[in-house]
């Protein structure tokens, strides 16, 4: 492909092939951008399945057009962070095992961040979401969270999250040349059958023109993504038609506290087993741990499971 240009794409077509509505040029006026229609909230799963099946039938998908390697022109270097998901800190006698983890955490040589991939707290309390914040510290680099389900168990995403965590809960940030985008994926306390919040997927409207569409890009949501994985939201595949055109090249989430890898274009879209104290993984595995991942200069994407035996 001369230029680096994309994979040539008839985007009108692939929409009416699996009922997407079409907007031109707001992402890579070379393919456009794909917007689904917001689904019902009786949208089935299978339906859903199938919708995102039609999606990487057709080619357009996060990361599927534009997965050649980056160019070492670029201004792309290579990155080092930690994933963490599912802390469900619950009370007092949790600091321990959370200090813990934050202490192994600082171990990670070359991390340059940490993310917090939501349910920090077990039951919403506020003191528990001010534990993690206050804790996240020992890992001595930047903490960055996503609300989870049971962090809005007491209040709105509006309420103790936001107090605790201002500014963090849709925002997008790049750090040696890679683009790491953070959404909510909640719908108040609902664990299953989620539907993304319309704000959302405006904010990602608003943001998503505004990033380089060559440059490697990180997702990190509390929910899964990916339609093979339990309690993936509903309308998953209108969070992620919004990067379309976009050099996606993997997602980290939590929810679903167990490893699963789907590959989807270029990107790999994972879960992970929690890190809680209270909560046990829901694939039947006993153990825990969090990820690090490594970006490169050429725009892979590569992690490692570390795990933590607590206290």
């Amino acid at each position: 492909m001369a230029g680096g240009g994309c994979y040539p794409f008839d985007t009108k077509l692939a929409c009416r092939r699996v009922g997407l509505e079409w907007s031109a040029g707001m992402a890579n006026p070379e393919i456009g951008s794909l917007f689904l229609v917001t689904p019902s909230a009786s949208l089935t799963r299978r339906a859903m399945m199938g919708r995102l099946a039609g999606l990487l039938a057709v080619g357009a998908w996060p990361g599927a057009l534009r997965a050649q390697p980056v160019s070492p022109r670029s201004g792309v270097g290579s990155i080092r962070f930690v994933a963490t998901n599912d802390c469900h800190h619950e009370e007092a006698a949790c600091d321990p095992w959370m200090e813990a983890l934050f202490r192994q955490v600082a171990l990670t040589e070359g991390a340059a961040f940490c993310f917090g991939l939501g349910d920090l707290a077990n039951s919403g309390k506020r003191e528990s979401l001010a534990s993690v914040a206050r804790l996240s510290e020992l890992a001595g680099m930047p903490f960055y969270p996503t609300p989870g389900n049971h962090d809005l168990d007491l209040a709105p995403v509006k309420g103790f999250y936001e107090e605790v965590f201002p500014e963090r809960r849709n925002y997008a940030f790049t750090q040696n040349g890679w683009q790491f985008v953070v959404v909510d994926t909640t719908e108040g306390v609902k664990w299953k059958d989620v539907m993304i919040a319309d704000e959302t997927l405006a904010w990602l409207d608003e943001t998503m023109p505004t990033l380089d569409p060559a440059k490697p890009m990180v997702l990190a949501t509390h929910f899964p993504v990916a339609a093979q994985v339990e309690m993936c939201p509903l309308n998953a595949e209108s969070l992620l038609a919004r990067f379309v055109g976009y050099n996606l090249r993997g997602s980290f989430s939590g929810h679903f506290h167990g490893q699963t890898a789907n590959q989807q274009g270029a990107a790999t879209l994972v879960t992970n087993v929690c890190v809680a104290r209270v909560r046990g993984n829901h694939d039947g595995t006993d153990f825990k741990g969090y990820w690090v991942c490594d970006g490169a200069t050429d725009g892979t994407l590569t992690r490692t499971f570390v795990p933590f035996a607590g206290v």
